[in-house]
């Protein structure tokens, strides 16, 4: 990510950050473009603006001078797979086109009327229709890789689509893109991918916004939250997600997304340890059973208090209040059983967290029954998430290694894992 993306993800425009720092707007120009960087007097309040640590910072504009300098090093990151070159060609032609397009988010009145009406119609609807399938087809996949080629074909033919477009055209488009870049990050963060997602939720971030949809672009910040929990970021992410809330009080009060912001800021503050915070986000969170609508999203937003039982569980968990985790989740496992429908992914999840319960409470049964099964489930699924949970767990066996199933547990674990990251 980069400082002008890192700047638009969290809604301020050149000017507006200018003001908040008290410089001028060519100055944020020079930096973002890497002709100059911040004066070191002036980054401790820049990275409280962008939300960032002062290495975060650093690290950003150490990325705009490599590419001034036109080198081809990577940003670095905790994951194990970098950026792909054609993957890194869609992002940036991606950008130029939207830059040559021009700012959409000056759009006049009758203007943001013409948009809305040429959502409905051509190619934008093509892509939103297509966009839909997608999800549906990467939600029942069992290996989530395999959707991949379809998405970047995908990618790459939408981005083509907004060449020349009139501005209200390539508004309706670009919300189709913050919708499909959304789906590309899931895809690389499935795969432990985390620059990828980051980079791929930046952009939907950037082109949600250029397209008004409100609603869209706080998902995309959810999700991009979810990059830095993985890393145990959750100050940081905390942040991201503060940002989220304000956008999404903007958006459609219908739809559920201020109440996945609600689910995900809970688990923010269990990372950080603040109990009361995590139970009355989980409680704003609950308030979704209430909803009366409908409306559909075609797959960016899927939040409808299905899995608020197994995440109160989760919270539970790594709060250290066991028997309060233990409870909600075994409800979770027998709601999910009743309804016939819980996915490898998420009921992997929770049979990991129950493993982890009985790793500690030194329990080798419960660890080995529910730990297997979610094994099982990696296996048959090739869930880098589950993947990630069960390492995790691995963690957590230290001396119940001296029971042999539990021995022959971890070592299957490791193997698993192994195998994801070749």
């Amino acid at each position: 990510m980069g400082l002008a993306e890192r700047r638009k993800m969290l809604g301020y425009s050149q000017e507006g950050l200018a003001h908040t720092l008290g410089v001028d707007r060519t100055t944020v120009g020079r930096w973002e473009t890497g002709r100059t960087v911040p004066q070191p007097g002036l980054r401790p309040r820049l990275a409280r603006v962008l939300q960032v640590g002062l290495s975060e910072l650093s690290a950003l504009v150490g990325q705009l001078t490599v590419r001034a300098e036109g080198t081809e090093r990577q940003p670095s990151g905790s994951d194990h797979h970098g950026t792909g070159g054609i993957d890194d060609m869609i992002r940036r032609e991606f950008l130029r086109v939207i830059t040559v397009t021009g700012t959409l988010t000056s759009l006049t009145p009758n203007d943001a009327q013409a948009l809305a009406e040429a959502t409905q119609r051509g190619a934008s609807e093509d892509f939103t229709r297509m966009n839909s399938h997608l999800w549906q087809v990467y939600q029942l996949a069992r290996s989530k890789s395999s959707v991949h080629p379809v998405v970047h074909d995908q990618l790459l033919t939408l981005t083509r689509a907004l060449e020349g477009r009139s501005d209200a055209e390539a508004g309706a488009l670009c919300g189709a893109a913050g919708d499909l870049f959304q789906l590309a990050g899931e895809l690389a963060f499935d795969n432990s991918r985390y620059t990828d997602a980051a980079a791929s939720y930046t952009l939907a971030a950037s082109a949600s916004r250029e397209a008004r949809s409100y609603d869209l672009w706080a998902c995309a910040l959810v999700r991009h939250a979810y990059v830095g929990m993985s890393g145990k970021q959750y100050k940081e992410a905390a942040g991201v997600l503060s940002a989220a809330e304000k956008i999404a009080k903007r958006g459609d009060g219908a739809l559920s997304t201020r109440h996945w912001v609600a689910s995900v800021q809970a688990e923010a503050y269990a990372g950080m340890g603040q109990l009361t915070a995590c139970e009355r986000a989980l409680d704003e969170a609950q308030k979704v059973v209430d909803r009366s609508s409908t409306t559909a999203t075609g797959g960016w937003l899927r939040f409808d208090g299905s899995r608020l039982m197994e995440e109160r569980g989760a919270r539970y968990l790594e709060l250290g209040r066991l028997d309060l985790a233990e409870t909600a989740l075994t409800d979770a496992l027998k709601q999910r059983a009743l309804a016939n429908g819980q996915s490898f992914r998420r009921r992997g999840a929770v049979l990991t967290d129950l493993a982890v319960i009985g790793a500690k409470r030194h329990d080798p049964d419960q660890v080995v029954t529910f730990g297997r099964e979610a094994l099982e489930l990696a296996r048959a699924s090739s869930s880098g998430y589950v993947a990630r949970r069960l390492r995790g767990l691995r963690a957590e066996l230290g001396p119940l290694n001296r029971d042999a199933r539990v021995a022959d547990l971890g070592a299957e674990i490791d193997a698993l894992t192994t195998s994801q990251q070749t």
